[in-house]
């Protein structure tokens, strides 16, 4: 992060501006829309300076800088079309600690002026750094339509009520989700048709009737990797939990775009290494359920396909906890489009079949002739510790040593790779190609296709939520 985005308060404080042309009338409108008191110094000054000057809005000073003018100011801003004296304006400031801004010189900037979507007192910033002032304004054009005029009204209605919710909920955690409730509403849509009055009764009415909500589970699944494949409802979910129960096969990218006030806690599991008991999972979602706290569940791929959801949602039914489950994209299912592997195709496959490689408790064996029929693809969740017990178990039961295999590791992410060789081959290719968790095995005929379908990273891909830039002027 080259630029930390703070919010300055600048009513009543003194800024220092150095240069009286268009561009510096730009960055003055600003300041002054921000309350700044605004003294400008340069020869010549565009009309308008003069009429805030009338106005005392603004002090002038006919002539060139100089450093002793620059005490007691809290932001100098460098608007000149002279490089030497900007450069003047930017080194006797930071040699006085003052902070400052030149225009169109980024490494003489101190601070930066965002790009700004005005529905006051809501305001949006957006940065590039720098670096593409342009793409930052036309990003900017294209939230403006996004985001409704009637946001401002309805952050100066509840500015109103912040006060009495604090007297009435005690908790951070229940006054946010008062309001989450605001604003999931009637009232946002009062406030949208401008009846002003009916929406701040109801609001009022609302807060006088609340009562302190339940807790409440949400099982989500994450995906196998990729946050552009979440669902729209578990990214809701992630940002309204109190907190977030989460695995190690969840993600960096998408454990960003969790509530960064959330608390987080780790229970994964990983093979050869300290894992955290089930029971004790299954123990602090009820505990922080009974707390009164909104738990998400987070779980990689698909709760209920080998993510032992029901199990954890079973231990809340004698508690009469509410829960919610929330399907993700199973890791057989989006790790395999991202290789390139069609899971059924007509000439190749008419049936799939996902298993774990994971015996069960009392060391039962899977039907390995079912496993082994041709025509059928075979999706192994958790199989490298046993792959060489797989591929021995499938060659006794019948299934061809020349049938295509392919190891899909940290599938949908940018580090995938897929390794592919033959049934034979397989626990040789895991050891020699050192794989690790996570990773699935994909076995039967499809697997032939891979090298004709592969495309990620081959190719640029869109963002599911991206449109072209030529849609945002």
């Amino acid at each position: 992060m080259q630029y930390l985005p703070i919010f300055t308060n600048l009513k009543g404080k003194a800024v220092l501006l150095v240069g009286g042309g268009h561009v510096a009338l730009r960055k003055a409108r600003t300041l002054l829309s921000a309350g700044a008191v605004l003294t400008v110094v340069s020869h010549q000054f565009e009309a308008e300076f003069y009429d805030w000057q009338q106005q005392q809005q603004a002090r002038l000073i006919q002539g060139d800088f100089d450093d002793s003018q620059l005490p007691g100011h809290w932001l100098v801003l460098a608007a000149t079309d002279d490089d030497a004296v900007n450069a003047a304006v930017h080194q006797a400031a930071t040699a006085r600690q003052i902070w400052a801004n030149t225009v169109d010189d980024q490494e003489k900037c101190e601070f930066i002026f965002p790009s700004i979507i005005d529905r006051s007192p809501i305001l949006v910033a957006i940065s590039s750094g720098g670096t593409a002032p342009v793409l930052a304004r036309r990003l900017r054009e294209k939230l403006e339509t996004l985001l409704p005029q009637h946001l401002g009204p309805l952050a100066e209605l509840v500015g109103r009520f912040r006060g009495k919710v604090q007297q009435k909920l005690q908790g951070f955690a229940e006054r946010r989700q008062f309001w989450e409730k605001v604003f999931n509403s009637n009232i946002v849509s009062l406030v949208q048709t401008q009846q002003l009055d009916a929406a701040e009764t109801e609001l009022a009415q609302s807060l006088s009737e609340h009562q302190t909500s339940k807790g409440e589970v949400y099982v989500v699944g994450a995906g196998p990797g990729d946050p552009e494949l979440l669902t729209l409802k578990a990214l809701q979910l992630m940002q309204q939990a109190d907190v977030v129960v989460y695995d190690y096969l969840v993600s960096e990218p998408i454990m960003q775009l969790v509530r960064r006030d959330a608390e987080l806690i780790c229970v994964g599991k990983k093979a050869g290494a300290h894992s955290v008991a089930q029971e004790h999972t299954n123990q602090l979602l009820i505990d922080l359920a009974l707390a009164g706290k909104k738990v998400c569940r987070l779980k990689g791929g698909d709760p209920f396909i080998f993510g032992r959801g029901a199990e954890e949602i079973e231990v809340l039914l004698p508690h009469q906890i509410p829960f919610q489950v929330v399907p993700g994209i199973t890791a057989a299912a989006g790790c395999a489009a991202y290789a390139g592997i069609p899971l059924t195709h007509r000439d190749y496959a008419q049936a799939v079949q996902f298993v774990t490689g994971h015996c069960q408790k009392d060391g039962k064996e899977p039907d390995w002739h079912s496993l082994s029929r041709p025509n059928q693809t075979l999706v192994i969740y958790m199989g490298l510790m046993k792959s060489a017990h797989i591929q021995a178990q499938l060659l006794a039961a019948g299934r061809a040593a020349t049938t295509p295999v392919a190891i899909l590791e940290n599938g949908t992410r940018p580090e995938q790779r897929v390794i592919t060789g033959t049934l034979a081959q397989l626990a040789d290719l895991i050891e020699q190609q050192q794989v690790q968790s996570p990773a699935l095995l994909v076995i039967g005929e499809v697997v032939a296709l891979q090298s004709k379908l592969a495309w990620y990273g081959k190719q640029p891909t869109a963002a599911v939520f991206a449109q072209p830039l030529a849609s945002l002027a």
